[in-house]
């Protein structure tokens, strides 16, 4: 059984402490956060636990395993730093740090002190995420042409990070999942409305090595909760609704194909439409799976799928998006 301390018991740390207090092969040992209110609330939701505000003491106990640090993206890399130096396994969720050298700095540490280092891209561990890797490594969905995808709501408000670094990690994250590879160049244009230098809407496009291309929509500024990706391939094209209850996935048999026997222009490129078919997808909560193959690595020593190098790739596509940003769109090239 693993001892797991949670740090940061915000709104996505309450849920990673629940399913740590939950899951039979953890024992939820600390949670630690600098308010006294949140940990109070967290001595009375899970008895037995552990409460501190010093996060450098609690490193300290030496039956203590793992570290899940949940709180603000600035404050990452130092979190993430110091638990690896002091030789725990470590969770970060996203974004996993805001630079791309605290990044590579963060993953040779862990690979010097032989622990593991897992970034918290959810929807890699999303059933239906999986089976559309499935979909595309077996060729069902043809090649990939393009993916969009759009994240939006109105809320969630942040002074310390924009909207891109708040919400684009999960459709990097997928997008890069999915197409196994990474992009040449991205594009990205923005503006802040509601705080100055704080971008609440962000448009921005990856191309990559075989003019596939990605674009992705984020914004906290707008009037419909949307969380949906779309993969047009040449053979089938796929739409993941994430708000859907039950038809999360659709597979649309249509396409475009071009003909060489042809008397009009009509018939040179032909239309097909076929099928629209919802596959039956065994679901449960990604974050419960997310958890359970942390644990899994911590148990076994194995790296995970979303280990530090999948966080550095999503970090270079966050970081050459903000300098794209802040170039009023101008490509900038990975390299």
């Amino acid at each position: 059984m693993s001892e797991i301390a949670v740090v940061g018991i915000g709104g996505w740390g309450k849920n990673l402490a629940r399913n740590y207090f939950q899951i039979g092969e953890a024992n939820l040992r600390y949670v630690c956060d600098l308010d006294e209110k949140k940990l109070e609330a967290a001595l009375n939701q899970y008895p037995g636990v552990r409460t501190t505000t010093d996060f450098g003491e609690m490193l300290k106990d030496p039956e203590l395993d793992a570290v899940v640090i949940a709180t603000t993206g600035p404050t990452h890399y130092r979190l993430a730093k110091s638990a690896l130096l002091a030789e725990k396994d470590v969770y970060v969720e996203k974004p996993f740090v805001l630079e791309v050298a605290q990044a590579e700095e963060l993953i040779e540490l862990a690979e010097s002190t032989g622990r593991i280092l897992m970034v918290g891209h959810l929807l890699e561990y999303h059933p239906v995420v999986v089976e559309l890797k499935k979909m595309i490594e077996s060729g069902d969905l043809g090649d990939i042409y393009y993916i969009y995808s759009q994240r939006l709501n109105l809320g969630t408000v942040r002074e310390d990070e924009n909207a891109l670094w708040n919400f684009a990690p999960h459709d990097i994250s997928v997008i890069l999942y999915l197409l196994g590879k990474e992009p040449v160049d991205i594009s990205a244009r923005g503006q802040a409305y509601l705080q100055e230098g704080v971008e609440d809407v962000v448009f921005f496009t990856l191309t990559f090595p075989d003019n596939s291309m990605a674009s992705i929509q984020v914004s906290w500024l707008d009037p419909h909760k949307v969380r949906k990706l779309t993969i047009v391939g040449s053979n089938k094209m796929a739409v993941f609704d994430d708000l859907e209850a039950n038809e999360k996935l659709k597979v649309y048999d249509k396409g475009a194909e071009l003909s060489s026997d042809y008397d009009t222009y009509a018939e040179y490129i032909g239309l097909r439409f076929g099928d629209i078919t919802v596959p039956y997808i065994k679901t449960g909560e990604p974050l419960r799976a997310e958890c359970m193959h942390f644990l899994d690595c911590i148990k076994n020593r194995t790296q995970p799928v979303s280990d530090g190098n999948d966080g550095l790739r999503v970090v270079r596509v966050l970081d050459a998006a903000q300098r794209s940003l802040e170039q009023n769109g101008a490509p900038v090239s990975l390299g």
